[in-house]
């Protein structure tokens, strides 16, 4: 789920991380195990055809024209991986030509977010009434209190988070945790300092602080459901975020999200499928359906940069097909750096 909170996640984790009593300050990669290499064989089969079939399954780099709109898209990985300075570097010739850089949340709106948190700490921490420990039991809180111990965030204060924003900071293993991820900077924030350098400060997509208050439409039951969901899964999270990493990496997006998909679909009980498009819809769909709304408004229009979380851009109700439906004739470009 740290996936799908993307930029808000960044931004809200790098706050944690200065909270936490042992957060490591240097950076390092962590080993793991590819999953949907594990898979047996028939599972990946048809795990790799259905990916296939999404519309622009593959590529983090594309170009979007309509008219005098001419939009390059980027697909970001939020956190730091092995090559997100080569990413920056390869990236900067089109950030140079364009004449406006839009993000998810720009680096002074990112910002602007950590101060209003600090101001109304309800916008993701339970405030009032009772807290993680008295909603889980003795037992599960017990569990959960050693996973963020792993992942040097002090339980004394996730015992305040809400629900939701508890099970999105597990989706990051302890190794990425204890290895500094939650406090180097990502390509999102490089793409922002760069284009602030190059004189054109970056532009927000969203609210932050709205994406955030719609998070607590999902009932409180349903956010602890994906809590105790963690306790049943059998994958180790490190191999998760290894295997998400890789396959991004190699520009398997729709391949990616099918497997997330397909873990979700799984260990999620009767109402799996209801629960995962209820997430998919908050977190992906509405959000694209805004951006694109934006993307084809009157006063976007010239060479303009898009960088936006990658789950975003493939598959029928992504950013791309969206776009396409619109008129924009979409092409990949080759981003090998």
């Amino acid at each position: 789920m740290i996936r799908l909170a993307t930029r808000l996640a960044e931004g809200i984790a790098s706050g944690l991380a200065a909270l936490s009593l042992s957060a490591t300050t240097l950076f390092a990669a962590c080993e793991g195990t590819d999953l949907i290499n594990a898979l047996p064989a028939h599972q990946k089969e048809a795990l790799v055809a259905r990916a296939a079939q999404q519309p622009h399954a593959t590529g983090i780099l594309w170009h979007a024209v309509r008219g005098d709109a001419r939009i390059t898209l980027f697909g970001t990985f939020h956190l730091r991986h092995d090559a997100t300075e080569a990413h920056l570097a390869a990236l900067s010739p089109f950030i140079d030509a364009a004449d406006a850089v839009y993000l998810e949340l720009s680096n002074a709106d990112a910002e602007a977010l950590q101060v209003e948190l600090a101001n109304d700490p309800s916008l993701m921490f339970l405030t009032e009434g009772p807290t993680l420990p008295d909603l889980l039991g003795d037992a599960d809180w017990a569990r959960l209190a050693e996973e963020f111990k792993s992942r040097n965030i002090p339980p004394f204060i996730a015992a305040r988070f809400k629900p939701i924003w508890a099970a999105m900071m597990l989706g990051l293993g302890p190794c990425e945790a204890q290895s500094g991820a939650l406090e180097a900077k990502g390509i999102d924030t490089l793409i922002g300092a760069y284009a602030a350098q190059a004189g054109k400060p970056s532009q927000s997509l969203e609210d932050g602080a709205a994406i955030l208050r719609s998070l607590d439409d999902v009932p409180q039951e349903k956010q602890l459901d994906m809590l105790r969901l963690f306790f049943d899964l059998t994958i180790d999270p490190d191999d998760l975020m290894y295997t998400t990493k890789a396959r991004y990496l190699s520009q398997e997006i729709a391949l990616l999200w099918e497997y997330s998909r397909k873990v979700s679909l799984e260990g999620g009980g009767d109402s799996a499928q209801e629960d995962f498009d209820m997430f998919e819809e908050a977190l992906l769909t509405k959000r694209n359906r805004d951006w694109v709304s934006m993307m084809t408004s009157d006063g976007f229009s010239g060479d303009i940069f898009v960088a936006v979380g990658a789950a975003h851009l493939p598959g029928d109700r992504g950013v791309l097909n969206l776009l396409e439906s619109k008129g924009f004739r979409i092409t990949p470009l080759p981003f090998s750096p």
